[in-house]
C-alpha cells in the first residue's frame, strides 16, 4: 500500500503544483474591464444585446432594469419571450411600452430540430441591427460602463470574440462550497487565459456575457450551427476559436452578475441537463473524470491524515496547492477564503453532480429544458 500511495501521490503532488502555478498566473494576467480606458463616442459601434428568457419573472425585471441604463451611445436590447408560463411576457411588454430601446419578441412553438434557448437567441438575431452582438441572460445584471468597456477592449485588441468572467452570487454555506470548487475546475478545465493565443486550443464563452462581431457570428453559421447543442454558449467560443478569428477573455468581476441557482438543490437540479453535455454525452469520459476528481481533490486530503513517510509528503504538497488555488477562487466570489479547506467536500458534490446528470440523462433517454424533452440520440448527433 505504502509503494502504490507513492506512486500515485508523487504525479498528484506535481500535477497541482503545476497547474496551480500555471493557473494563479494565468488568472493575474487576465486583463480587467475595470482597466480599460472606453474610447470615446464617435468611436463605438451601435450593438444588440440579446437573451432569450423562459418563466424569468423573478429576476428578469432586476437584470432587464441594468441593461437598459448602459452608459453606452448607440445600443438596443432584442428580448425573446421563450413560451414563457410566467409573467416574463407582461414583464417584457410592460418595458417595451416605456423604453425605444427594448425590443421584444413572443415565440409561441418552438419548431422541430431545435432547443429552446439556441432558437430564442437566432429569432433575436434576426431582429437585431448591431454590428456587435452581445449574448447574455435574462437574469444577468450589468453596472452602466459594461457595454462601453468591453466594445473599446474588443476593438483596442482587434477582436473578433470577447467573454466576460463576471461574478456568480454565492448564498449559503453549501452553496459557497460547490461553486468555488466549480470556479477551481473551470480554471483548470478552460484555461481562459490561453483563449487569446492562437497557437492554443482553448475556448471560452459563458451565457452571462459574450460579444461577437456580427460578421464573425455569420462566418461561424450563427446558432444554426448550435441548434442541438445544450452548451451552447461555450461551443459558440469553439466555433470562433476553430474558425481561425480572434477570441480572447476578460475579467468583469462586479460589473457582470448573475444568481445562477438558489442553494444547492437547485443547483444540483439546474445542472441535471449540463454536466452530461459538456462531457459529450461519453459515458467512458464521465468515468474517467470522476476518478480524476477523486483522485485529485479527495485522496490526498485522506493521504495527509492517514499516510506516512513519503507518501505523506507528497500528500501535504497535493493539498497545500490545491488549497492555495481554492482560497483564491473563494476570495475572487467574495467567499472567506477558508472555503478552501472543503476542496474535498466540494469534489464529492461534482462527482455526484456529474454522475446524476448522467444516470438521469440516460434513464430517461434525453434531457428536459425548458419543458421540452430531447431524446439523446439526437442531442449526440447535434453536438459540435
Amino acid at each position: 500500500m505504502h509503494l502504490i500511495l507513492t506512486i500515485v501521490l508523487i504525479p498528484v503532488a506535481l500535477v497541482w503544483v503545476y497547474f496551480g502555478l500555471r493557473t494563479g498566473i494565468g488568472i493575474l494576467y487576465l486583463p480587467r474591464l475595470a482597466a480599460i480606458i472606453p474610447l470615446e463616442d464617435v468611436r463605438l459601434p451601435f450593438v444588440s444585446v440579446l437573451f432569450s428568457a423562459r418563466d424569468e419573472a423573478e429576476k428578469l425585471p432586476d437584470a432587464l432594469r441594468s441593461q437598459l441604463a448602459q452608459d453606452y451611445p448607440r445600443y438596443e436590447v432584442v428580448a425573446v419571450d421563450d413560451r414563457s408560463a410566467d409573467a416574463t411576457a407582461q414583464i417584457l411588454n410592460e418595458f417595451a411600452r416605456g423604453c425605444k430601446l427594448l425590443k421584444v419578441i413572443h415565440v409561441a412553438e418552438l419548431p422541430a430540430g431545435w432547443l429552446g434557448k439556441p432558437h430564442g437567441l437566432t429569432r433575436a438575431y434576426e431582429r437585431s441591427g448591431g454590428e456587435w452582438l452581445i449574448f447574455t441572460d435574462a437574469d444577468v445584471r450589468f453596472t452602466p460602463e459594461v457595454l462601453r468597456h468591453a466594445v473599446s477592449f474588443a476593438l483596442q485588441r482587434n477582436l473578433d470574440h470577447l467573454t466576460l468572467l463576471g461574478r456568480v452570487d454565492q448564498i449559503g454555506f453549501w452553496e459557497k462550497i460547490a461553486l468555488t470548487y466549480f470556479q477551481v475546475m473551470f480554471a483548470f478545465g478552460v484555461q481562459p487565459w490561453e483563449v487569446s493565443n492562437p497557437r492554443s486550443r482553448s475556448y471560452a464563452g459563458v451565457g452571462a456575457f459574450q460579444m461577437i462581431r456580427r460578421s464573425t457570428y455569420e462566418a461561424i453559421g450563427t446558432h444554426r450551427r448550435l441548434r442541438m447543442e445544450v452548451v451552447e454558449d461555450m461551443k459558440l467560443g469553439k466555433l470562433v476559436k476553430q474558425a481561425g478569428f480572434r477570441s480572447a477573455v476578460a475579467m468583469a468581476e462586479g460589473s457582470v452578475r448573475v444568481r445562477w441557482h438558489a442553494g444547492l438543490g437547485n443547483l444540483i437540479l439546474g445542472t441535471t441537463k449540463n454536466f452530461f453535455a459538456a462531457s459529450e454525452f461519453r459515458v467512458g469520459l464521465v468515468m474517467l473524470q470522476i476518478c480524476l476528481l477523486l483522485l485529485g481533490s479527495v485522496v490526498p486530503f485522506v493521504a495527509v491524515f492517514l499516510a506516512t513517510g513519503v507518501p505523506r509528503v507528497f500528500a501535504a504538497i497535493a493539498v497545500i496547492a490545491a488549497l492555495s488555488i481554492h482560497a483564491g477562487a473563494a476570495i475572487a466570489g467574495r467567499s472567506s477564503p477558508l472555503y478552501a479547506l472543503t476542496h474535498p467536500i466540494g469534489a464529492l458534490i461534482f462527482c455526484y453532480m456529474l454522475g446524476r446528470s448522467t444516470v438521469v440523462t440516460l434513464r430517461q433517454g434525453g434531457i428536459v429544458w425548458r419543458d421540452t424533452f430531447y431524446p439523446l440520440d439526437e442531442l449526440r448527433r447535434g453536438s459540435v
